[in-house]
């Protein structure tokens, strides 16, 4: 039994898109609860709507019907510049491709959701989560560098510093991954227990069984709908 309040509450649901050949019903009445501290893989084949609830639970997109709940906020009411404050504060992403800036050295990306919080740090207070971010994923001696200078797993870390440094109150990732030798993302899988293991709230989006036997949950995912859902003792 968790004492906690929900982190993430998601009550029936549902996304739709109209696409030229009629209505895509990509998200069918999903309900789900995340409490604090837990990790999440989200499995399914391609089209079974794993994506769409990532980013419905990410903010990057609206639902047609139902109502999620963030932290205790209705956040499927927002507007769209009260969406893009709470992504830049309150949710770290980190996707499969990186996405990072490739004019900007480590500590300029990490710095970038800085730029779209409407409310004021110091900048004492963002270079001390910045600086400690990078630490956390062991790059200070690179954070001078510029991404193409940067092996795919240290440009991994540069995003889940991203991620980190904003301090979210959840991370969610995208086959974080997908475009990793299988050292490599073996290393990127033991980073995320460690955050996990500290207290971070994580969901991960992946098709790997090794990467979702890293979560204590697996829900699997098809044709919109949550089919199974699998707790670790």
């Amino acid at each position: 039994m968790n004492q906690h309040p929900p982190l993430v509450c998601v009550e029936n649901l549902s996304k739709s898109y109209l696409l030229g050949h009629g209505i895509v019903h990509a998200l069918r009445q999903v309900n789900l609860i995340i409490y604090p501290g837990q990790s999440i893989a989200i499995m399914g084949p391609s089209g079974s709507g794993k994506s769409t609830l990532l980013h419905l639970l990410g903010c990057l997109d609206k639902p047609t019907t139902g109502r999620y709940l963030l932290n205790g906020q209705d956040v499927s009411s927002f507007n769209d510049a009260e969406l893009a404050t709470l992504r830049a504060s309150q949710i770290g992403f980190v996707f499969q491709s990186f996405n990072l800036i490739p004019q900007l050295n480590v500590l300029e990306n990490v710095e970038v959701p800085f730029l779209y919080q409407s409310y004021m740090l110091s900048e004492k207070e963002i270079k001390r989560r910045i600086l400690y971010a990078i630490e956390r994923v062991n790059l200070l001696h690179r954070m001078h560098h510029l991404p193409s200078q940067l092996s795919g797993g240290e440009t991994q870390r540069v995003a889940i510093a991203r991620a980190l440094a904003i301090q979210p109150l959840i991370i969610l990732a995208d086959e974080p991954t997908g475009n990793l030798d299988t050292e490599t993302g073996q290393m990127i899988l033991h980073l995320f227990q460690e955050l996990n293991a500290q207290g971070a709230t994580v969901v991960v989006v992946t098709h790997d069984e090794r990467v979702a036997g890293h979560c204590q949950e697996i829900l699997h995912m098809q044709d919109g709908f949550i089919v199974q859902t699998i707790t670790k003792k």
